[in-house]
């Protein structure tokens, strides 16, 4: 059966509608980013081969931290041809790439740089955006997951030979046995 709104929004429907009518619709990420100076950090880098030639490169791709543009994304492409090393060794080792089998194992995390992002136009009219320099300013420390499990920083250590199991706090025969609401032994708990 198929599900209406009134279904899947309860209560907040007509909230939802108001907002629905005031709400401006988001510009589409393909629209490259205005050209100028961003703070950005570097997401990944990977190797890859270009689509029409197979030309090795090196992908590096940057998320914008601050400003209007925030959370937007751009890409730049390294390429691993001997006329463009010059260029490829230059822009690596900005990143502490010195060696080509640097490139096999991952950037650290959190590379903070500043940019300069150009804007070009192809032929055909199309604009794309062109990473002119960056620059490396520092390294964030790494973003903690909310909903990573907790370490206990003071564990209680465990009596040899006891392995991993707690000891339960109740005599000996009395932990296995659940207790219903009115007190009486009971071993029906109707949470479960």
């Amino acid at each position: 059966m198929r599900k209406s709104l009134s279904d899947i929004l309860r209560a907040d429907q007509g909230r939802l509608q108001d907002a629905w009518e005031n709400a401006k619709a988001a510009d589409d990420f393909g629209t490259p980013l205005p050209a100028g100076e961003y703070v950005a950090r570097i997401v990944s880098g990977e190797l890859f081969n270009s689509k029409t030639k197979g030309t090795g490169g090196y992908k590096l791709a940057f998320r914008i931290l601050e400003g209007d543009h925030k959370g937007r994304q751009f890409w730049h492409d390294i390429w691993l041809t001997e006329a463009a090393l010059p260029t490829a060794k230059r822009d690596l080792a900005k990143l502490g790439v010195t060696r080509l089998d640097q490139l096999e194992t991952p950037l650290p995390e959190g590379i903070r740089c500043k940019v300069k992002l150009a804007l070009r136009k192809e032929d055909d009219g199309s604009e794309y955006n062109r990473l002119r320099t960056f620059e490396v300013i520092g390294i964030d420390p790494p973003e903690v997951d909310p909903f990573a499990p907790q370490d206990n920083p003071h564990p209680d250590p465990l009596p040899e030979g006891e392995g991993t199991r707690a000891e339960s706090p109740l005599p000996k025969g009395e932990e296995t046995q659940p207790q219903a609401a009115d007190g009486s032994a009971g071993g029906n708990d109707e949470r479960f």
